[in-house]
This record gives C-alpha cells, sequence and structure tokens, in this order.
C-alpha cells in the first residue's frame, strides 16, 4: 500500500495554467450523471463504500464459490490447539503431516500408526513476526478489524511484528 495518500475522487485544486490545467466546473457540467459527481462524491464515501463492497461482509453467489465471509474471524479459522494428531491418517502436528509409513503392501493413509520419532520444534521461520506457531483463530480476528487506510507498511495489523 502506498505510504503517501493518493487521489480517490477529491483532486487537488487546481492551479490557474493557460493550458494543461483542468477545469472543474466545466467538467462537472459536461458530465453531469458521472458517479463521480452525482454518487460518490466524496474520498470518504468512496473509503467507506470499498470498505462495504469489497472487505466486509458475505459474498453470496460467487464465481464457482457458493458464499464466503470477507469478515476473517467468521470463516471458522482452525485454532492450532485444537488440532488432533496420531495415526490414522491424522497429522503428527498441527505443523507437520504424519511421516509414518502405512505399513507393508498398503498406501493408505488410513493404515498409519502415531508417529512415535522426535519433531523438530516448531517457530524459528525466516521472516519478522509472530511467526508460523500463532493460530489463524487468532490472526483472522485481528486482520478483519483492519480498515482502508490503517494498513501498516511490512505488517499484517498493529502488533504482528511482536510489538
Amino acid at each position: 500500500m502506498a505510504e503517501q495518500p493518493q487521489t480517490i475522487v477529491e483532486p487537488a485544486a487546481p492551479v490557474e495554467q493557460p493550458f494543461g490545467s483542468r477545469h472543474q466546473i466545466n467538467l462537472e457540467s459536461m458530465f453531469a450523471a458521472s458517479p463521480l459527481y452525482v454518487d460518490y462524491n466524496s474520498d470518504e464515501t468512496v473509503t467507506q463504500l470499498y470498505q462495504d463492497e469489497a472487505l466486509d461482509g458475505l459474498v453470496t453467489s460467487g464465481l464457482g464459490i457458493n458464499s464466503f465471509n470477507r469478515d476473517y474471524a467468521e470463516n471458522d479459522a482452525p485454532n492450532l490447539e485444537d488440532v488432533e494428531t496420531g495415526g490414522g491418517g491424522l497429522p503428527a502436528s498441527p505443523f507437520v503431516p504424519n511421516p509414518t509409513s502405512p505399513g507393508p503392501g498398503s498406501v493408505f493413509a488410513g493404515d498409519q500408526a502415531p508417529y512415535e520419532g522426535e519433531l523438530p520444534e516448531a517457530g524459528g521461520e525466516f521472516g519478522s513476526g509472530l511467526g508460523a506457531t500463532l493460530s489463524p483463530s487468532v490472526t483472522s480476528a485481528e486482520i478483519e478489524n483492519q480498515t482502508l487506510g490503517s494498513y501498516i507498511s511490512g505488517r499484517s495489523y498493529a502488533g504482528s511484528d511482536g510489538t
């Protein structure tokens, strides 16, 4: 996201120049029915429209998706503490699939025994932030609270860098 505010629909005041500058009164007269002058006549109106139509709420009858809720916390993001682990096709941990062989003659994950080996400690991934051990159920709620203009360069949300 740009770190400097950009023109949305409220342009800077025109500078009086003989050639090459826009004349707002003429533009509004020529394009009187334009949504820019009728419905979306302020940056605040367009920003709120984008929040309502692109960032918040339930989308129904999408392209190949019956419905999708843009409010991330409403999509039942998984809580890593609730992930069931073990054999029978279950993962070895919330972060690692079960590496155990299903046994001689079988290719079915349902035949896997629980992994009894030592798993690497979760965390320590490359990059900055709170790391991959933070549950999506926590991060989804934080991302959902964002609004257009509240984004922070280099972070998912305020506090996501661990500060």
